[in-house]
């Protein structure tokens, strides 16, 4: 029997870092996976701002949009079967949103889906400092399943540039989700 095609719900809030999210959603694009993509009202405006990009651009490079508001959606339901679900990035107000099964959005009940089916759930916050509150939401939803993924580069891999840094938050972000891929150069012992 072949392998069917993966399936990823992709979700972009208004924290900074959605240029993590471009570079993550062309690579899945080149590798053929169907993504399903929801972009909040304020990532938007956070990608103009840091990138000089619109939102149609993110849009072309997935399978399907949604708007965040689209509750009738058809991964809204637990009954949408997907191979996981990434955030990135995420805000802590949709941190806490997820935390508190607040699923007035579609991003906060797509992730609710995951945490109730033990599915694969990938929350990449982009915050720093965090707070104490914040900490204590990330830890919960650490203990209820979800995948904690700072985007916090590592620099044994000797990026030169801010593509560098991208190229190893996403290959990270990949392997978190069962893609394989050679996004960045992994420790090697000398």
């Amino acid at each position: 029997m072949a392998k069917e095609k993966k399936r990823i719900i992709v979700a972009v809030t208004g924290a900074s870092g959605t240029n993590y999210a471009l570079v993550l959603l062309k690579e899945l694009k080149k590798q053929k996976i169907e993504v399903h993509l929801i972009v909040s009202e304020w990532a938007g405006e956070v990608l103009k701002e840091e990138t000089g990009k619109q939102i149609s651009e993110l849009k072309k490079l997935a399978t399907k949009n949604y708007s965040n508001k689209d509750l009738a959606a058809s991964i809204s339901s637990s009954s949408f079967l997907v191979d996981g679900m990434i955030i990135l990035p995420a805000s802590v107000k949709t941190v806490s949103e997820i935390l508190h099964a607040h699923t007035s959005s579609l991003i906060t009940r797509c992730a609710d889906n995951m945490l109730k089916t033990r599915n694969k759930l990938v929350i990449g916050v982009r915050e720093t400092p965090l707070s104490g509150p914040v900490l204590e939401n990330l830890w919960k939803l650490s203990v209820y399943g979800a995948i904690i993924f700072p985007l916090s580069p590592a620099f044994y891999h000797k990026p030169k540039k801010i593509k560098d840094i991208e190229a190893f938050i996403v290959g990270k972000a990949l392997d978190l989700l069962g893609v394989s891929n050679s996004q960045f150069n992994r420790w090697k012992e000398n």
